[in-house]
């Protein structure tokens, strides 16, 4: 379990079973989230311009290479069901 994960797990028991208590410790608990939120949001780094060209280039191709597959199994499959029909008129 994450270190995050523990503190919003223990606000969460510190504020005890019953709605009152749960309505109190809300804004202790938003305060932790965003904290939590802000701490991981300075680990984010931006992809370098070379990583995003070399990672668009795969999606690319890879769109490419399933978009003719499912073309070649789309024909095999619509032939398959003509023949089908035509065997079944």
């Amino acid at each position: 379990m994450g270190v995050e994960t523990k503190k919003m797990a223990n606000s969460i028991a510190a504020a005890g079973g019953n709605f009152g208590d749960q309505i109190k410790s809300w804004p202790e608990r938003v305060r932790t989230f965003y904290n939590d939120v802000r701490t991981e949001m300075r680990k984010v780094t931006a992809p370098s311009w070379k990583e995003v060209r070399a990672t668009t280039a795969v999606v690319v191709i890879t769109v490419a290479i399933f978009g003719v597959y499912f073309w070649i199994i789309d024909g095999v499959i619509t032939k398959g069901v003509g023949a089908l029909y035509n065997y079944f008129k």
